[in-house]
């Protein structure tokens, strides 16, 4: 059995896909001090609305807000 090849049969290589890239070391910090960050003002969050009797209405949405902007809840403890 004889396989034909079609006249101007040429193989092309296909460049392997990229590897995505490994973070660097600033990128990998700083994604871990957003993340931190981020889980303590969701346990501030969390502990005010428990002290507020777990009901989130307009006006402990608005106390939460303002908090957040004026940085009341950004020291560590």
């Amino acid at each position: 059995m004889t396989i034909a090849h079609p006249a101007g049969f040429q193989i092309i290589a296909v460049p392997a896909a990229e590897t995505a890239r490994k973070p660097g070391l600033f990128s990998r910090l700083f994604d871990a001090v957003s993340a931190s960050r981020e889980r303590h003002a969701q346990r501030n969050v969390d502990a005010y609305i428990a002290r507020r009797g777990y009901r989130l209405t307009d006006s402990v949405e608005r106390e939460i807000g303002d908090r957040m902007l004026d940085g009341q809840w950004m020291t560590r403890r």
